[in-house]
């Protein structure tokens, strides 16, 4: 019962620290694939929110 009780306080506490972080203006959380839009190379080759270019192909 200790084990279940120390898991919800944990998820507990990872929440209320991303709505912390939202009430603050920080913004939301990055997924890997939003992180990735801030590389050099840009998103991932196979990744449907990719910009494509004027022939209509991924760059």
């Amino acid at each position: 019962m200790a084990e279940v009780m120390l898991a919800v306080a944990i998820v507990a506490l990872a929440a209320g620290g991303l709505g912390l972080g939202l009430f603050l203006g920080r913004g939301p959380a990055l997924t890997s694939c939003s992180a990735a839009a801030n590389r050099p190379e840009g998103r991932c080759a196979d990744c449907p929110l990719r910009k494509r270019g004027e022939d209509g192909m991924p760059q």
